[in-house]
């Protein structure tokens, strides 16, 4: 099973992330989000980050969970490539992010992200989970 997989959206740009369950479908659209923003090959997990966030309903938290790694992209210039959730209940997310800052001598941006959205947002639950995102660009 893939991790992700980017999907054609007008003027943004979606993923489809998927995992076996919750933590890693959550870890899986993280990993497809800095993979939007940047090549990951060169990038290395030497820093960590604690994230945690909350929100009202699974949907708004995966919003929530994104939007706070972009909003530390944006503030420190971390590029995160590992994601390792500890806690995730249907209103609270705990995790460590791991990657490194931006070395324009050695990381190359591909499209600047602005935001993760609620437009065509959903979770579903069959042969494992699969999560659609559309992001902001």
């Amino acid at each position: 099973m893939p991790q992700f997989e980017v999907i054609d959206h007008t003027a943004d740009i979606g993923i489809i992330a998927y995992g076996k369950d919750e933590k890693e479908v959550f870890s899986s659209s993280a990993y497809g989000l800095f993979s939007i923003i940047a090549e990951l090959d060169e990038v290395n997990d030497v820093i960590c980050r604690e994230v945690e966030v909350t929100a009202d309903d699974e949907e708004a938290l995966l919003v929530s969970w994104l939007n706070e790694l972009l909003y530390l992209f944006d503030v420190e210039y971390i590029i995160f490539k590992r994601f390792e959730l500890i806690d995730l209940t249907e209103h609270e997310l705990r995790a460590n992010a791991y990657g490194e800052r931006f070395d324009p001598s050695r990381h190359t941006l591909k499209t600047q992200v602005k935001a993760a959205t609620y437009h065509m947002l959903k979770i579903e639950k069959g042969d494992g989970f699969k999560a659609q995102i559309i992001f902001d660009v």
